[in-house]
């Protein structure tokens, strides 16, 4: 038996959790050989004494194998490395910031937790790539291992609505672009459906651009998200970075098109299962919207890829990638 213990961060009220979830299906379909302890920070990652105290308490949770899930990479930094293994999602808070604020954050959530343990899992090969400009670690030891879709995303019939296509947005961060996703879609005829809060800023733009859309500001439900992508036509995700992109599979799965960019991990995620655009370029971005508009044949292709694209993206074969990965570390520091 091999004993395990998931570090995770404390939730946040009304944010996304998908890391949890994420984590607590891995949990459920490890085999009996595998068991896993959940262990959440008793404080929010916020001010170093919290922080301090969720490196500490994670001292008398170890088990044969620390996982550190996400978010609060520094849990692992008092814990026996040999043992450890790091999950990070992405590198995006970097690129946002500065100074003597990025070096900090470089180095406490990336460089010391990387120093800090064996191996580190990535959801990308993107995000691999991003990381190594950021950390010295070697490549080796640096697993790649996608996330599933949720299997409430499934195919749902809907005919294309081309007249005037429901158009959703899932997303409000500063990466997600949608101040050039609305400036491209002046003078498209649609309804574009944005879920999450919205800055002052973005809805001033939107209404300036007079697009008929339509805010989504609260917390949401899994059944919720499933059925806007159900009642969508197109699902836009052109933004400027990602460590992964879980709307472009999630629409995949669900049998609608995709609008997404051709960087970072988005290129990777989609295959050939989206129209790609460039984030940066409005002309591009209202090309790709108009294509997928108006190209029944193109569009139904890329519908069709997207089911197949979906696949790769299996639960039991990545919680299956994950325990051949504990039991790699198992047998390294019992052998």
């Amino acid at each position: 038996m091999i004993e395990i213990t998931h570090f995770q961060r404390k939730k946040r009220a009304n944010s996304n959790h998908s890391i949890e979830s994420y984590f607590k299906a891995i949990r459920d379909l490890q085999p009996s050989d595998i068991r896993i302890t959940e262990k959440v920070a008793k404080f929010l990652s916020s001010g170093f004494f919290r922080r301090f105290y969720i490196a500490v308490e994670a001292i008398f949770n170890q088990k044969d194998i620390n996982h550190v899930t996400g978010d609060i990479h520094f849990a692992n930094f008092f814990l026996t490395k040999k043992k450890n293994l790091l999950t990070i999602h992405d590198c995006g808070f970097l690129k946002r910031i500065s100074g003597l604020k990025f070096k900090i954050v470089k180095y406490f959530w990336y460089t010391l937790p990387a120093k800090r343990t064996s191996f580190i899992t990535v959801n990308s090969e993107a995000t691999k790539k991003d990381l190594l400009t950021y950390i010295k670690f070697p490549e080796s030891k640096i697993k790649v291992i996608y996330i599933f879709i949720p299997e409430i995303h499934k195919p749902f019939s809907k005919k294309f609505n081309k007249e005037k296509p429901v158009i959703l947005q899932i997303g409000t961060a500063p990466n997600k672009n949608i101040e050039r996703v609305a400036e491209a879609l002046i003078g498209i005829n649609c309804t574009f459906i944005i879920l999450g809060k919205l800055s002052q800023e973005t809805t001033k733009i939107l209404e300036n651009c007079k697009i008929d859309y339509r805010n989504i500001n609260k917390s949401v439900s899994d059944e919720d998200v499933a059925k806007l992508y159900q009642q969508c036509d197109i699902v836009s995700f052109a933004s400027t970075f990602e460590g992964f992109g879980m709307p472009i599979i999630e629409a995949n799965a669900t049998g609608r098109v995709v609008v997404t960019s051709k960087t970072t991990s988005m290129p990777e995620i989609a295959a050939n299962a989206a129209e790609l655009v460039n984030p940066f370029d409005i002309k591009s971005i209202k090309t790709g919207f108009l294509k997928v508009i108006n190209d029944d044949v193109y569009r139904n292709q890329l519908i069709t890829n997207g089911f197949e694209n979906s696949k790769r993206f299996d639960k039991e074969q990545i919680a299956s990638q994950y325990y051949n990965l504990y039991r790699e570390i198992y047998n390294t520091n019992n052998h």
